[in-house]
């Protein structure tokens, strides 16, 4: 089986695996002094760090090029079918997404702090994700 969660060759943080028939996770992997934990199969895929929700995709995707500091989060997702993706954000907050290089519009966070946007994804496609602060 594939690694569920790793660092690749960039130093960038890859994880999930929307093949798997079962649910499977890792957990305390450690990336740049933070501790995280994937669950993923064909599903699902969520990603914590520090014990706080990250990324959600429904159904499951494997996700690589992995970044995120104060001003933007960057990744690349891998699926099946049309996903429902969720990342956890700051609260009540202004975005600007970007998927595949297009600038898809400004959203606001919501008090938790989440952003909700669908990919239309193929087997064998993947899109780029940008999310930048604004």
């Amino acid at each position: 089986m594939a690694d569920l969660i790793y660092v690749q060759d960039n130093g960038k943080l890859a994880f999930g695996d929307y093949t798997l028939d079962a649910k499977a996770k890792a957990d305390g992997f450690e990336f740049d002094g933070d501790l995280y934990k994937v669950k993923t199969f064909q599903e699902i895929t969520k990603l914590e760090r520090n014990g706080m929700f990250v990324y959600e995709s429904v159904p499951g995707t494997k996700v690589t090029d992995f970044t995120a500091n104060e001003k933007e989060l960057c990744f690349t997702v891998e699926g099946t079918t049309d996903t429902q993706v969720t990342l956890e954000l700051e609260a009540e907050t202004e975005f600007k997404l970007y998927i595949d290089g297009t600038n898809i519009g400004k959203m606001k966070t919501n008090l938790g702090g989440k952003l909700v946007f669908s990919l239309p994804l193929t087997v064998g496609s993947n899109s780029a994700v940008r999310v930048v602060k604004q």
